[in-house]
């Protein structure tokens, strides 16, 4: 239990960080596996779902909810399988 007046608030804002990021990476989960089915289903929305999931992923890297890098990782793997998908 916090004993100052400044680690009350950092515990609410952790609070409120948590419950953000739980959301976003949630968000992020799904749009990703929404883009795999379409792209793996051959949908005419795959390019739309692939745009969006990377949205959604380059936003969760900019806010800080996943690194950079990983971020990168799977917007790079999701648009190897759609170009894949499209070709062949």
């Amino acid at each position: 239990m916090a004993n100052h007046k400044s680690a009350e608030k950092r515990a609410r804002q952790t609070l409120r960080r948590n419950e953000l990021n739980r959301a976003r990476r949630s968000a992020i989960r799904t749009a990703v596996k929404q883009a795999e089915e379409a792209i793996a289903a051959g949908n005419a929305e795959a390019v739309t779902a692939q745009r969006t999931a990377e949205s959604v992923l380059a936003r969760g890297a900019s806010r800080g909810t996943l690194h950079w890098k990983t971020a990168a990782r799977k917007t790079s793997r999701l648009a190897r399988r759609a170009k894949a998908a499209k070709k062949g």
